[in-house]
Protein backbone atom coordinates (compact mmCIF):
# COMPACT_ATOMS: atom_id res chain seq x y z
CA UNK A 1 0.00 0.00 0.00
CA UNK A 2 1.05 3.59 -0.65
CA UNK A 3 -0.47 6.22 1.63
CA UNK A 4 -0.33 9.61 -0.05
CA UNK A 5 -0.69 12.80 1.97
CA UNK A 6 -2.24 15.71 0.09
CA UNK A 7 -2.82 19.27 1.24
CA UNK A 8 -1.83 22.88 0.92
CA UNK A 9 1.69 24.04 1.73
CA UNK A 10 2.39 24.10 5.46
CA UNK A 11 -0.42 21.63 6.15
CA UNK A 12 2.02 19.30 7.91
CA UNK A 13 2.35 16.63 5.21
CA UNK A 14 6.06 16.04 5.81
CA UNK A 15 5.94 16.11 9.60
CA UNK A 16 2.84 13.93 9.80
CA UNK A 17 4.14 11.69 7.00
CA UNK A 18 7.33 10.86 8.89
CA UNK A 19 5.43 10.07 12.09
CA UNK A 20 2.77 8.05 10.26
CA UNK A 21 5.39 6.02 8.38
CA UNK A 22 7.18 5.27 11.63
CA UNK A 23 3.93 4.16 13.31
CA UNK A 24 2.98 1.93 10.36
CA UNK A 25 6.49 0.55 9.80
CA UNK A 26 6.46 2.02 6.27
CA UNK A 27 9.14 3.95 4.38
CA UNK A 28 8.66 7.70 4.11
CA UNK A 29 9.24 9.74 0.96
CA UNK A 30 8.76 13.48 0.71
CA UNK A 31 8.25 14.21 -3.00
CA UNK A 32 9.86 17.66 -2.80
CA UNK A 33 12.96 16.22 -1.12
CA UNK A 34 13.05 13.43 -3.69
CA UNK A 35 12.94 16.00 -6.51
CA UNK A 36 15.73 18.01 -4.88
CA UNK A 37 17.90 14.88 -4.64
CA UNK A 38 17.26 13.91 -8.26
CA UNK A 39 17.71 17.43 -9.68
CA UNK A 40 20.57 18.42 -7.34
CA UNK A 41 18.81 21.74 -6.76
CA UNK A 42 16.46 23.09 -4.10
CA UNK A 43 12.83 23.57 -5.08
CA UNK A 44 13.38 27.35 -4.92
CA UNK A 45 16.37 27.07 -7.26
CA UNK A 46 14.42 24.90 -9.69
CA UNK A 47 11.64 27.52 -9.79
CA UNK A 48 14.14 30.39 -10.15
CA UNK A 49 16.47 28.78 -12.70
CA UNK A 50 14.17 26.54 -14.73
CA UNK A 51 10.65 27.83 -14.03
CA UNK A 52 7.42 26.38 -12.69
CA UNK A 53 6.53 24.53 -15.92
CA UNK A 54 9.81 22.59 -15.80
CA UNK A 55 9.23 21.87 -12.10
CA UNK A 56 5.66 20.60 -12.65
CA UNK A 57 6.83 18.31 -15.47
CA UNK A 58 9.59 16.83 -13.30
CA UNK A 59 7.26 16.58 -10.32
CA UNK A 60 4.89 14.41 -12.33
CA UNK A 61 7.73 12.25 -13.70
CA UNK A 62 9.13 11.60 -10.23
CA UNK A 63 5.68 10.91 -8.79
CA UNK A 64 5.17 8.26 -11.48
CA UNK A 65 8.62 6.86 -10.77
CA UNK A 66 7.86 6.42 -7.07
CA UNK A 67 4.37 5.00 -7.58
CA UNK A 68 5.43 2.58 -10.30
CA UNK A 69 8.63 1.57 -8.53
CA UNK A 70 9.38 -1.67 -6.77
CA UNK A 71 8.91 -0.27 -3.28
CA UNK A 72 5.65 -0.80 -1.43
CA UNK A 73 4.46 0.20 2.05
CA UNK A 74 5.27 3.87 1.61
CA UNK A 75 3.92 7.05 3.11
CA UNK A 76 4.40 9.69 0.42
CA UNK A 77 3.92 13.40 1.09
CA UNK A 78 3.23 15.50 -1.98
CA UNK A 79 3.86 19.14 -2.69
CA UNK A 80 0.80 21.34 -2.34
CA UNK A 81 0.34 21.65 -6.10
CA UNK A 82 1.16 18.08 -7.10
CA UNK A 83 -2.45 16.79 -7.26
CA UNK A 84 -3.49 19.80 -9.37
CA UNK A 85 -1.20 19.30 -12.36
CA UNK A 86 -0.52 16.75 -15.13
CA UNK A 87 -3.54 14.64 -14.19
CA UNK A 88 -1.69 13.51 -11.06
CA UNK A 89 -4.90 13.23 -9.02
CA UNK A 90 -6.33 10.73 -11.52
CA UNK A 91 -3.10 8.72 -11.37
CA UNK A 92 -3.44 8.51 -7.59
CA UNK A 93 -7.17 7.78 -7.47
CA UNK A 94 -7.15 5.14 -10.19
CA UNK A 95 -4.53 2.96 -8.49
CA UNK A 96 -6.18 0.60 -5.98
CA UNK A 97 -2.92 0.22 -4.02
CA UNK A 98 -2.92 3.96 -3.22
CA UNK A 99 -4.88 5.62 -0.42
CA UNK A 100 -5.03 9.42 -0.57
CA UNK A 101 -5.48 11.49 2.58
CA UNK A 102 -6.22 15.21 2.50
CA UNK A 103 -4.81 17.08 5.49
CA UNK A 104 -7.30 19.92 5.65
CA UNK A 105 -6.09 23.05 7.43
CA UNK A 106 -8.03 26.28 7.88
CA UNK A 107 -7.01 29.49 6.14
CA UNK A 108 -5.91 31.36 9.28
CA UNK A 109 -3.78 28.42 10.43
CA UNK A 110 -2.05 28.20 7.03
CA UNK A 111 -1.37 31.95 7.06
CA UNK A 112 0.14 31.66 10.54
CA UNK A 113 2.36 28.75 9.52
CA UNK A 114 3.47 30.27 6.22
CA UNK A 115 4.09 33.68 7.76
CA UNK A 116 7.04 32.19 9.63
CA UNK A 117 8.59 30.33 6.70
CA UNK A 118 7.41 31.94 3.47
CA UNK A 119 10.98 32.68 2.35
CA UNK A 120 11.37 28.89 1.86
CA UNK A 121 8.30 28.72 -0.38
CA UNK A 122 8.82 29.99 -3.93
CA UNK A 123 5.12 30.56 -4.60
CA UNK A 124 4.70 32.94 -1.64
CA UNK A 125 8.21 34.28 -0.98
CA UNK A 126 7.44 37.51 -2.86
CA UNK A 127 4.26 38.33 -0.90
CA UNK A 128 4.91 41.12 1.57
CA UNK A 129 1.87 41.68 3.78
CA UNK A 130 -0.14 39.23 5.85
CA UNK A 131 -3.36 40.37 4.16
CA UNK A 132 -1.90 39.78 0.67
CA UNK A 133 -0.69 36.37 1.81
CA UNK A 134 -4.16 35.54 3.10
CA UNK A 135 -5.76 36.64 -0.19
CA UNK A 136 -3.26 34.57 -2.21
CA UNK A 137 -3.88 31.45 -0.10
CA UNK A 138 -7.67 31.94 -0.18
CA UNK A 139 -7.60 32.05 -4.00
CA UNK A 140 -5.22 29.08 -4.21
CA UNK A 141 -7.31 26.99 -1.82
CA UNK A 142 -10.41 27.76 -3.86
CA UNK A 143 -8.67 26.55 -7.04
CA UNK A 144 -7.02 23.52 -5.47
CA UNK A 145 -9.82 22.27 -3.23
CA UNK A 146 -11.46 20.62 -6.25
CA UNK A 147 -8.45 18.29 -6.41
CA UNK A 148 -7.81 17.92 -2.68
CA UNK A 149 -11.43 17.05 -1.90
CA UNK A 150 -11.27 14.00 -4.20
CA UNK A 151 -9.02 12.27 -1.65
CA UNK A 152 -10.19 8.98 -0.17
CA UNK A 153 -9.96 10.34 3.38
CA UNK A 154 -10.18 13.91 4.68
CA UNK A 155 -8.67 14.79 8.04
CA UNK A 156 -9.27 18.20 9.66
CA UNK A 157 -6.05 19.13 11.42
CA UNK A 158 -6.69 22.55 12.99
CA UNK A 159 -5.86 22.68 16.70
CA UNK A 160 -4.37 19.17 16.61
CA UNK A 161 -0.78 18.16 17.22
CA UNK A 162 1.01 16.03 14.63
CA UNK A 163 0.63 13.06 16.99
CA UNK A 164 -3.14 13.61 17.22
CA UNK A 165 -3.43 13.85 13.43
CA UNK A 166 -1.48 10.59 13.03
CA UNK A 167 -3.85 8.93 15.50
CA UNK A 168 -6.87 10.21 13.52
CA UNK A 169 -5.38 8.77 10.34
CA UNK A 170 -4.66 5.40 11.91
CA UNK A 171 -8.26 5.21 13.18
CA UNK A 172 -9.43 5.80 9.60
CA UNK A 173 -7.08 3.12 8.24
CA UNK A 174 -8.15 0.33 10.61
Amino acid sequence: MIVVLIGYMASGKSTIGRQLASKLGFSFIDLDSYIEEQELLSISDIFNKKGEIYFRKKESEYLNEIINGEQNNIVLSLGGGTPCYADNIALLLNDKSILTIYLKVGLDEIVNRLGNEKYKRPLVAHIETREDLKDFIRKHLFERSLYYEQSNIKIHTDHNSAKEVVEKIILQLY
